[in-house]
Protein backbone atom coordinates (compact mmCIF):
# COMPACT_ATOMS: atom_id res chain seq x y z
CA UNK A 1 0.00 0.00 0.00
CA UNK A 2 2.86 2.09 -0.25
CA UNK A 3 1.97 3.44 -3.09
CA UNK A 4 -1.71 4.51 -1.74
CA UNK A 5 0.24 6.28 1.15
CA UNK A 6 2.39 8.87 -1.44
CA UNK A 7 -1.17 9.33 -3.50
CA UNK A 8 -3.21 9.80 -0.11
CA UNK A 9 -0.72 12.63 1.14
CA UNK A 10 -0.82 14.53 -2.07
CA UNK A 11 -4.53 14.24 -2.80
CA UNK A 12 -5.53 15.21 0.88
CA UNK A 13 -2.49 18.02 0.52
CA UNK A 14 -3.27 19.84 -2.57
CA UNK A 15 -6.62 19.48 -1.95
CA UNK A 16 -6.24 21.43 1.52
CA UNK A 17 -3.61 23.85 -0.51
CA UNK A 18 -6.03 24.32 -3.55
CA UNK A 19 -9.80 24.30 -2.51
CA UNK A 20 -11.42 27.60 -2.62
CA UNK A 21 -13.61 28.17 0.21
CA UNK A 22 -16.90 28.90 -2.10
CA UNK A 23 -16.18 25.87 -4.39
CA UNK A 24 -15.59 23.44 -1.08
CA UNK A 25 -19.09 24.35 -0.01
CA UNK A 26 -20.65 23.87 -3.32
CA UNK A 27 -19.28 20.34 -3.77
CA UNK A 28 -20.79 19.74 0.14
CA UNK A 29 -23.87 21.40 -0.73
CA UNK A 30 -24.28 18.97 -3.44
CA UNK A 31 -23.80 16.52 -1.36
CA UNK A 32 -26.29 17.15 0.95
CA UNK A 33 -28.63 17.42 -2.01
CA UNK A 34 -27.84 13.90 -3.30
CA UNK A 35 -27.58 12.28 0.33
CA UNK A 36 -31.11 13.50 1.36
CA UNK A 37 -32.26 11.92 -1.89
CA UNK A 38 -31.24 8.31 -2.58
CA UNK A 39 -31.10 8.44 1.40
CA UNK A 40 -35.17 9.42 1.42
CA UNK A 41 -34.70 10.97 4.41
CA UNK A 42 -33.52 14.47 5.92
CA UNK A 43 -33.21 12.73 8.96
CA UNK A 44 -29.44 12.28 9.92
CA UNK A 45 -30.10 9.35 12.99
CA UNK A 46 -31.81 7.39 9.75
CA UNK A 47 -30.06 8.29 6.61
CA UNK A 48 -26.39 7.16 6.95
CA UNK A 49 -25.16 8.61 3.79
CA UNK A 50 -27.07 12.62 5.05
CA UNK A 51 -24.80 12.02 8.81
CA UNK A 52 -21.27 11.52 6.63
CA UNK A 53 -22.20 14.98 4.57
CA UNK A 54 -23.36 16.56 7.68
CA UNK A 55 -19.97 15.75 9.23
CA UNK A 56 -17.79 17.25 6.82
CA UNK A 57 -20.10 20.32 6.22
CA UNK A 58 -19.47 20.59 10.03
CA UNK A 59 -15.60 19.56 9.68
CA UNK A 60 -15.20 22.41 6.85
CA UNK A 61 -16.81 24.98 9.26
CA UNK A 62 -19.68 25.28 6.60
CA UNK A 63 -22.17 27.73 8.41
CA UNK A 64 -25.05 26.03 10.21
CA UNK A 65 -27.39 28.35 7.75
CA UNK A 66 -25.66 26.78 4.55
CA UNK A 67 -25.99 23.77 5.81
CA UNK A 68 -29.89 24.16 6.78
CA UNK A 69 -30.88 25.45 3.45
CA UNK A 70 -29.08 22.94 1.25
CA UNK A 71 -31.29 20.47 3.70
CA UNK A 72 -34.44 22.79 2.91
CA UNK A 73 -33.71 22.74 -0.87
CA UNK A 74 -33.18 19.21 -0.87
CA UNK A 75 -36.42 18.17 0.94
CA UNK A 76 -38.39 21.10 -1.80
CA UNK A 77 -36.84 18.93 -4.74
CA UNK A 78 -36.10 22.50 -5.96
CA UNK A 79 -32.87 20.90 -7.50
CA UNK A 80 -31.97 17.11 -9.22
CA UNK A 81 -28.69 16.21 -8.82
CA UNK A 82 -27.39 13.23 -10.79
CA UNK A 83 -24.37 11.09 -9.98
CA UNK A 84 -22.13 10.31 -12.85
CA UNK A 85 -18.52 9.20 -13.49
CA UNK A 86 -15.95 9.40 -16.28
CA UNK A 87 -12.79 7.36 -17.01
CA UNK A 88 -9.94 7.15 -19.21
CA UNK A 89 -6.49 8.22 -19.79
CA UNK A 90 -4.05 11.12 -19.65
CA UNK A 91 -0.54 11.58 -21.25
CA UNK A 92 1.76 8.45 -20.69
CA UNK A 93 -1.49 6.56 -20.03
CA UNK A 94 -2.23 7.80 -16.46
CA UNK A 95 -5.65 6.37 -15.66
CA UNK A 96 -7.62 9.24 -14.50
CA UNK A 97 -10.93 8.98 -12.86
CA UNK A 98 -13.25 12.05 -12.74
CA UNK A 99 -16.83 11.62 -10.30
CA UNK A 100 -19.32 14.57 -10.38
CA UNK A 101 -22.54 15.86 -9.30
CA UNK A 102 -24.61 17.05 -12.18
CA UNK A 103 -28.48 18.69 -13.23
CA UNK A 104 -27.65 18.75 -16.51
CA UNK A 105 -25.65 15.67 -17.94
CA UNK A 106 -24.93 16.87 -21.33
CA UNK A 107 -22.82 19.75 -20.51
CA UNK A 108 -21.18 17.92 -17.35
CA UNK A 109 -19.92 15.06 -20.46
CA UNK A 110 -19.35 17.82 -22.93
CA UNK A 111 -16.86 19.76 -20.37
CA UNK A 112 -15.08 16.33 -19.20
CA UNK A 113 -14.36 15.12 -23.17
CA UNK A 114 -12.79 18.52 -23.51
CA UNK A 115 -10.35 18.58 -20.61
CA UNK A 116 -9.40 15.12 -22.26
CA UNK A 117 -8.78 16.20 -25.09
CA UNK A 118 -7.22 19.61 -24.67
CA UNK A 119 -5.12 17.52 -22.54
CA UNK A 120 -3.89 14.99 -24.82
CA UNK A 121 -5.97 12.75 -23.19
CA UNK A 122 -9.12 9.90 -24.23
CA UNK A 123 -12.27 9.66 -22.61
CA UNK A 124 -12.89 5.92 -22.60
CA UNK A 125 -16.38 3.74 -21.34
CA UNK A 126 -17.41 3.74 -18.07
CA UNK A 127 -15.85 0.56 -16.49
CA UNK A 128 -12.60 0.06 -18.88
CA UNK A 129 -10.72 1.38 -15.53
CA UNK A 130 -12.49 -1.10 -12.98
CA UNK A 131 -9.18 -3.48 -13.44
CA UNK A 132 -6.59 -0.50 -11.44
CA UNK A 133 -8.98 1.18 -8.51
CA UNK A 134 -10.08 -0.29 -5.86
CA UNK A 135 -13.15 1.81 -3.94
CA UNK A 136 -12.45 2.03 0.15
CA UNK A 137 -13.62 4.15 2.84
CA UNK A 138 -11.02 6.70 3.96
CA UNK A 139 -11.55 8.10 7.87
CA UNK A 140 -9.60 11.25 8.41
CA UNK A 141 -9.36 11.10 12.38
CA UNK A 142 -7.86 14.08 14.93
CA UNK A 143 -5.44 12.51 16.96
CA UNK A 144 -7.19 14.15 19.92
CA UNK A 145 -10.10 11.89 19.51
CA UNK A 146 -8.07 9.08 20.41
CA UNK A 147 -6.87 8.42 24.23
CA UNK A 148 -5.27 5.24 23.43
CA UNK A 149 -4.56 4.36 20.11
CA UNK A 150 -2.83 0.92 20.94
CA UNK A 151 -6.56 -0.39 22.51
CA UNK A 152 -8.54 1.52 20.42
CA UNK A 153 -6.76 -0.39 16.98
CA UNK A 154 -8.10 -3.57 17.94
CA UNK A 155 -11.57 -1.71 18.15
CA UNK A 156 -11.24 0.09 14.59
CA UNK A 157 -9.55 -3.53 13.04
CA UNK A 158 -12.34 -5.55 14.49
CA UNK A 159 -14.57 -2.63 12.96
CA UNK A 160 -13.21 -3.82 9.68
CA UNK A 161 -10.17 -1.44 9.46
CA UNK A 162 -7.62 -2.64 6.39
CA UNK A 163 -4.65 0.12 7.24
CA UNK A 164 -4.36 2.62 9.91
CA UNK A 165 -1.85 5.38 9.70
CA UNK A 166 -0.42 8.05 11.60
CA UNK A 167 0.25 11.33 9.37
CA UNK A 168 1.20 14.69 11.61
CA UNK A 169 -1.66 14.74 14.21
CA UNK A 170 -4.35 12.61 12.49
CA UNK A 171 -4.87 9.28 11.84
CA UNK A 172 -5.60 7.73 8.39
CA UNK A 173 -8.08 4.75 8.73
CA UNK A 174 -8.74 2.81 5.63
CA UNK A 175 -11.50 0.17 5.06
CA UNK A 176 -13.00 -1.61 2.25
CA UNK A 177 -15.78 -0.11 0.47
CA UNK A 178 -18.26 -3.03 1.93
CA UNK A 179 -17.28 -2.25 5.17
CA UNK A 180 -17.88 1.89 5.17
CA UNK A 181 -20.68 1.79 7.26
CA UNK A 182 -19.59 -0.69 9.42
CA UNK A 183 -16.70 1.39 10.13
CA UNK A 184 -19.29 4.59 11.04
CA UNK A 185 -21.33 2.91 13.53
CA UNK A 186 -17.70 1.70 15.69
CA UNK A 187 -16.46 5.25 15.75
CA UNK A 188 -19.80 6.11 16.62
CA UNK A 189 -19.54 3.02 19.28
CA UNK A 190 -16.61 4.21 20.02
CA UNK A 191 -17.67 8.05 20.17
CA UNK A 192 -15.03 9.25 18.13
CA UNK A 193 -15.64 11.75 15.89
CA UNK A 194 -13.74 11.90 11.99
CA UNK A 195 -12.20 14.62 10.59
CA UNK A 196 -13.57 13.66 7.32
CA UNK A 197 -15.21 10.71 5.73
CA UNK A 198 -15.83 9.45 2.27
CA UNK A 199 -15.45 7.35 -0.13
CA UNK A 200 -12.44 7.22 -2.68
CA UNK A 201 -10.56 5.08 -5.30
CA UNK A 202 -7.68 4.26 -4.58
CA UNK A 203 -4.84 2.71 -7.84
CA UNK A 204 -3.76 -0.72 -7.11
CA UNK A 205 -1.43 -0.29 -10.65
CA UNK A 206 0.75 2.35 -10.40
CA UNK A 207 1.94 4.26 -13.75
CA UNK A 208 5.52 5.94 -13.64
CA UNK A 209 5.74 9.05 -15.08
CA UNK A 210 8.72 11.59 -15.84
CA UNK A 211 8.60 14.72 -14.14
CA UNK A 212 7.39 16.51 -17.18
CA UNK A 213 4.58 13.88 -17.32
CA UNK A 214 3.73 14.19 -13.67
CA UNK A 215 3.48 18.15 -14.58
CA UNK A 216 1.31 17.87 -17.45
CA UNK A 217 -0.66 15.16 -15.20
CA UNK A 218 -1.48 17.59 -12.40
CA UNK A 219 -2.30 20.63 -14.51
CA UNK A 220 -5.27 18.36 -15.95
CA UNK A 221 -6.35 17.72 -13.16
CA UNK A 222 -6.56 21.09 -11.64
CA UNK A 223 -8.51 21.86 -14.91
CA UNK A 224 -11.26 19.27 -13.64
CA UNK A 225 -11.31 20.56 -10.24
CA UNK A 226 -11.93 23.48 -12.25
CA UNK A 227 -15.24 22.61 -13.28
CA UNK A 228 -18.26 23.19 -10.72
CA UNK A 229 -19.75 20.06 -11.32
CA UNK A 230 -16.70 17.99 -10.56
CA UNK A 231 -16.59 16.21 -6.77
CA UNK A 232 -13.61 14.09 -7.20
CA UNK A 233 -10.40 13.15 -9.42
CA UNK A 234 -8.42 9.70 -8.66
CA UNK A 235 -5.29 9.12 -10.64
CA UNK A 236 -3.04 5.85 -10.56
CA UNK A 237 0.22 8.39 -11.51
CA UNK A 238 2.78 7.16 -9.06
CA UNK A 239 4.67 9.92 -6.77
CA UNK A 240 8.36 9.49 -6.46
CA UNK A 241 10.10 11.02 -3.56
CA UNK A 242 11.74 12.91 -6.30
CA UNK A 243 8.62 14.13 -8.29
CA UNK A 244 7.36 15.09 -4.74
CA UNK A 245 10.35 17.20 -3.85
CA UNK A 246 10.61 19.08 -7.73
CA UNK A 247 7.02 19.93 -7.33
CA UNK A 248 7.28 21.54 -3.87
CA UNK A 249 10.08 23.40 -4.69
CA UNK A 250 8.35 25.43 -7.46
Amino acid sequence: MSGHNKWSTIKRKKGAADAKRSKLFSKMVKEISIAVKEGGSSDETTNPRLRVALLNAKGANMPKATIEKAISKAEAGTESWEEVTFEGYGPDGVAIFVECLTNNNNRTVSNIRAVFNKHNGSLGTNGSLAFIFDRKGVFTIPEDQIADMEETELELIDGGAEEIEKEEDKYIVTCGFEDFGSMQKKLEELKIIPENSELVRIPNNMKSVTLHTAEKILKMIDTFEDDEDVQNVFHNMEMTDEIMTALEEK
